[in-house]
């Protein structure tokens, strides 16, 4: 793979909690404009991964290359939302007690150009915020606070969107929903999404590419119809 087609390079990547060695020489590309989409059973590291991406965890030793050129491994959380890169965590953590519009409105601070409304992007792609932008967030059903985590990271105007788990505890036609959201946002917008996902049917059909982690290290990557039974039932299967 060229660098030039790659929109996140990690390298010989080594992180600690305490003496636990966690992630180990973790090696990783993400290529521009696909989805990349990260597996493994649970406590493996992938959660681990993402904030180690996003400065919420510091990194021992190693690289995290974004654009080519830029290292994030010192920088703040802030800056790398500034950079381009949105995050969905795990549990989502919308303000409960803020309205959609005012959860929606959060992520306008990090814009690099000064924009002051909510792109109408996010609106075309989940209606529903639109629709419910007076209710304050604890209001709103699993689905709908998912939809608005995405929406949030997506005001920033991301080159780079990291989901973790999104489909977690949500009802299937929103999971569908976000699956052809993912899709629209790589194809229309040529977004980078790097997206953690236990579910094999989710990840065959809206991931170009995967990665299995395994003990803190990454044991598997290739192109999502590379993903062998043999493979899954090695490394996935509990």
């Amino acid at each position: 793979m060229t660098t030039e087609s790659t929109m996140l390079r990690i390298d010989k990547l080594n992180q600690f909690y305490g003496e636990s060695h966690t992630l180990w020489d973790l090696e990783l590309d993400v290529p521009q404009g696909q989805c990349t989409c990260v597996m493994g059973r649970n406590g493996v590291g992938k959660t681990t991964l993402m904030k180690c991406i996003m400065g919420e965890e510091s990194v021992k030793s190693g690289s995290l290359a974004f654009a080519q050129d830029v290292e994030l491994t010192q920088r703040k959380i802030e800056d790398r939302s500034r950079l381009g890169i949105g995050y969905v965590p795990q549990g989502r953590q919308i303000f409960s007690l803020l309205t959609v519009e005012e959860n929606l409105r959060t992520g306008l601070a990090v814009r690099k150009d000064g924009l002051k409304t909510i792109p109408e992007r996010v609106y075309e792609l989940f209606p529903v915020l639109k629709e419910m932008r007076h209710r304050r967030g604890g209001d709103l059903s699993g689905g709908q606070q998912q939809q608005l985590a995405i929406g949030r990271a997506l005001v920033i105007g991301p080159r780079l969107l990291i989901l973790d788990e999104p489909g977690e505890g949500i009802q299937p036609n929103i999971v569908a929903q976000i699956g052809g959201v993912i899709r629209k946002l790589i194809e229309e917008d040529g977004l980078t999404v790097l997206l953690v996902e236990q579910k094999l049917p989710f990840a065959r059909k809206y991931a170009d590419r995967f990665a299995i982690l395994d003990r803190g290290r990454r044991v598997a990557e290739g192109k999502i119809a590379c993903l062998t039974d043999e493979l899954i039932k090695k490394h996935l299967t509990v």
